[in-house]
């Protein structure tokens, strides 16, 4: 049965403008804080006064609270009403960066990025429920290519904007830059956005939010520290494993036996949302994972500093941006699912060209991968976004959003951590390989152009030739990694077959009175 589609927000005008640029600016500051802390982590150690250990809480803390919050980010905007939680989310994440920018040791850093966790995670899933209930059906590619630009460029952008302003300024600064961007949101939001229905005989399910919240919060802790305590050698490690496995057990057994469960299943009877979520989890372990390679690569290997590597890894920035600004327009004449494939494949075959890498490897050649690469991205995402609420009924769409953003923070976090251990480990097996040769009966070792730089009898060449191995031990691993995940993508592709021809819906919902939603 149609339901009218647009609300009075959808009328082209300034009310709608400035929605669309509240919920821009919520999502590039949460998109920005995955990333941007990252590189100050050292500056902040020493003003901490904290160790290795401690100071990694600082990413941790913020990680695992915000995936913790994003499940019932559903639930808490139908019961309170979605403009109200925006309001306090946007307020509370931007007080917490205050706080966090304020901090005066370890302990009260970790509370207070904890703090920006929890608001932050309901920033992402209600600006895209905004964006797509602010526009009509026929403009939801632009809108998704919009709110796409502050998601994929958040991420990219972050290690590069975190870098410059800890060199320039200080590590302080990370956090103060999101002080205008929260007010100006806040008042934004309070001046021109319409508050949607509330239901308040929605009844909370305390039971499966804390199964829930025990398995995503201990997986994500695992995840988290277990490159740096030896994944299944610590008994750390291997508890939270175990208790996350209880934790989602005792949740789906629940979810499946009451008759309200905390998350609303009837998401996944569409076709094209369950296909969204399984290409926004590829989309959040390829996207993050190359990134967690990338910059170590052009830092370590190829010794840029970090505000060069930064600047290089932008430009895969401006090809995701390009990708998103045609996208939109090109969506209505070629299928989706034709667009994500193209996407995928042009994000391969970079990282096909990366597995060549050498500390040799030429500016121009890492800029032209870059962006064809985050052009690839840009192919995807926005196509994704749309049609995963292509035909999914207008009351699940806050769910629904949460849902994506869940699943693509859970993958990210799982990309990461294997490709890190994998480099890790590679590095390691290589380097043993290759230092079987380097002995001085090796014939190769013995040649006189050879023997001139590398003496083996002295400590200097010996510690040379250490050099040497380690790091073609480090780009043969590293090409191993981005091999991986090369194979990763192409095993995806043939998936696409979940999603249906959105040329075909969107004729059909056009056909509805004010293209109406078909529910």
């Amino acid at each position: 049965m149609p339901t009218p589609g647009p609300s009075p927000s959808a009328v082209p005008g300034l009310r709608r403008n400035m929605v669309t640029i509240c919920a821009m600016t919520a999502t590039i500051m949460q998109a920005l804080d995955t990333t941007i802390a990252n590189v100050a982590l050292p500056y902040m150690q020493g003003s901490l006064s904290a160790s290795q250990d401690q100071i990694n809480w600082v990413l941790t803390s913020y990680i695992v609270a915000a995936a913790i919050m994003t499940a019932p980010v559903g639930w808490i905007a139908n019961r309170f009403g979605r403009k109200n939680i925006f309001i306090v989310c946007s307020a509370g994440f931007t007080f917490a960066s205050v706080l966090c920018g304020l901090a005066q040791d370890i302990n009260q850093m970790v509370l207070f990025r904890l703090l920006q966790g929890v608001f932050g995670a309901a920033l992402v899933p209600l600006s895209q429920a905004v964006m797509l209930d602010t526009y009509a059906l026929h403009e939801r590619a632009k809108a998704m290519s919009i709110w796409g630009m502050g998601v994929m460029m958040g991420p990219i952008m972050g290690p590069s904007l975190g870098a410059w302003l800890t060199e320039t300024y200080s590590w302080h600064w990370v956090f103060f830059v999101n002080l205008p961007f929260g007010i100006f949101t806040v008042l934004g939001l309070v001046i021109f956005m319409d508050e949607t229905k509330k239901d308040l005989n929605l009844r909370f399910d305390w039971f499966g939010f804390s199964a829930l919240a025990i398995a995503i919060g201990s997986l994500q802790l695992a995840l988290d520290r277990g490159e740096q305590l030896g994944w299944l050698e610590s008994n750390e490690i291997i508890g939270e494993f175990i208790v996350s496995a209880i934790g989602f057990y005792y949740f789906f057994a629940h979810s499946f036996t009451t008759s309200k469960p905390f998350i609303q299943f009837a998401l996944f009877k569409d076709k094209n949302f369950v296909g969204g979520c399984v290409f926004m989890a590829v989309m959040g372990l390829v996207l993050y994972s190359t990134m967690a390679l990338s910059s170590p690569f052009l830092q370590n290997v190829i010794g840029y500093p970090i505000i060069t590597a930064g600047m290089l890894l932008a430009t895969r920035g401006s090809g995701t941006f390009v990708a998103m600004m045609l996208v939109g327009r090109v969506m209505r004449y070629v299928e989706a699912r034709t667009l994500i494939i193209t996407g995928l494949s042009l994000t391969a075959a970079s990282l096909f060209q990366m597995t060549g890498w050498t500390d040799q490897t030429g500016v121009t050649e890492i800029v032209t991968v870059s962006i064809v690469q985050g052009f690839g991205f840009g192919l995807v995402f926005v196509p994704l976004s749309t049609v995963a609420f292509l035909t999914l009924p207008n009351h699940l769409r806050t769910d629904g959003t949460s849902m994506l953003t869940l699943m693509r923070n859970v993958a990210s976090s799982i990309g990461i951590s294997i490709v890190i251990s994998q480099l890790t480990q590679g590095s390691t097996r290589v380097y043993a390989v290759l230092s079987e040769h380097i002995n001085p009966f090796n014939h190769a070792m013995q040649m006189p152009n050879v023997r001139g730089m590398i003496d083996l009898s002295t400590d200097a060449g010996r510690a040379m030739a250490d050099v040497m191995v380690k790091v073609q031990a480090q780009i043969i691993a590293f090409s191993q990694d981005y091999q991986l995940v090369m194979v990763f993508i192409l095993v995806s592709i043939p998936l696409t077959i979940m999603i249906g021809s959105t040329k075909a819906t969107l004729r059909a919902q056009s056909a509805a009175p004010d293209h109406a939603v078909i529910e």
